[in-house]
C-alpha cells in the first residue's frame, strides 16, 4: 500500500487512488468559475483533504469526524472536527460559503443527519452558490461488498455505510432542504457505480 492510499482513505483499497481522482475531477468540473473567488467547505473530507488540495479557491475550510493528518495540517485549510451524524450543525455563521461539497459522504449518515445536514448546507451557502454532492449508486451497493472483500475498496468505508440512494430521493432531500427542484442536476459518473448532483441556493 502506498502512501497516498493511506492519505486517501482509511484502510486498504487498489481503487481507492484512482476513486479519489474521479470525485474530485467530478466536483471541479460543477463548480462554476466565478464561485472561485471566494470560499468553500468540504464535508466528509477525510483525515487528508484530497480534494481540498486539487481544487483552486481563495479560502478553504474542512469539516469531518477525524482531525487532519500531519500532511493535512500543512494545506492552510480552516478545520473543524465535528461528529455529523450526532451533531449535524455546521460552525459557520448563515451565507458563508460560495460551494458546499459532500463528497461521497452522504452514504455515511443516517437519513436523519443527512436530511438537517442538507438543511444546514443550505443556510451556509451563499444566494447562487452550489452545493455540490457524490454517492454509490443504491443498486452497486452489493456490488461495492464484494470488491470491499477483495480489497478493491477499503472495507472501513464501505462496511460504514448506512443508506444507499436513488437520485428521487436525493432530489427529496434537496427540496426539505429548501433548495428549488429548477436549480438541482444530477447525474452518474464511475461506470454509473456513482451518482453526483448539484444544487444553487
Amino acid at each position: 500500500m502506498t502512501n497516498t492510499n493511506q492519505r486517501l482513505t482509511r484502510g486498504k483499497g487498489m481503487l481507492e487512488p484512482w476513486l479519489a481522482r474521479q470525485r474530485a475531477q467530478r466536483a471541479n468540473t460543477l463548480i462554476p468559475a466565478e464561485l472561485r473567488s471566494g470560499s468553500i467547505l468540504d464535508i466528509g473530507c477525510g483525515s487528508y483533504p484530497y480534494f481540498l488540495s486539487h481544487t483552486d479557491f481563495e479560502k478553504k475550510f474542512a469539516v469531518d469526524q477525524l482531525p487532519p493528518s500531519d500532511e493535512g495540517k500543512q494545506l492552510g485549510i480552516q478545520w473543524h472536527t465535528l461528529d455529523l451524524n450526532t451533531t449535524p450543525k455546521l460552525p459557520f455563521e448563515d451565507n458563508f460559503f460560495n460551494v458546499v461539497t459532500l463528497l461521497a459522504v452522504v452514504e455515511h449518515l443516517n437519513p436523519n443527519s443527512m436530511a438537517a445536514l442538507f438543511q444546514e448546507a443550505y443556510r451556509v451557502l451563499r444566494p447562487g452558490g452550489v452545493a455540490i454532492m457524490t454517492t454509490p449508486a443504491a443498486w452497486s451497493d452489493g456490488l461495492l461488498k464484494f470488491m470491499a472483500r477483495i480489497n478493491l475498496v477499503s472495507k472501513e468505508e464501505i462496511h460504514e455505510h448506512v443508506f444507499a440512494y436513488t437520485l428521487p430521493l436525493l432530489g427529496w432531500y434537496f427540496g426539505r432542504a429548501g433548495f428549488e427542484m429548477t436549480k438541482v442536476n444530477f447525474g452518474y459518473f464511475e461506470f454509473v457505480f456513482n451518482m453526483w448532483a448539484v444544487a444553487r441556493k
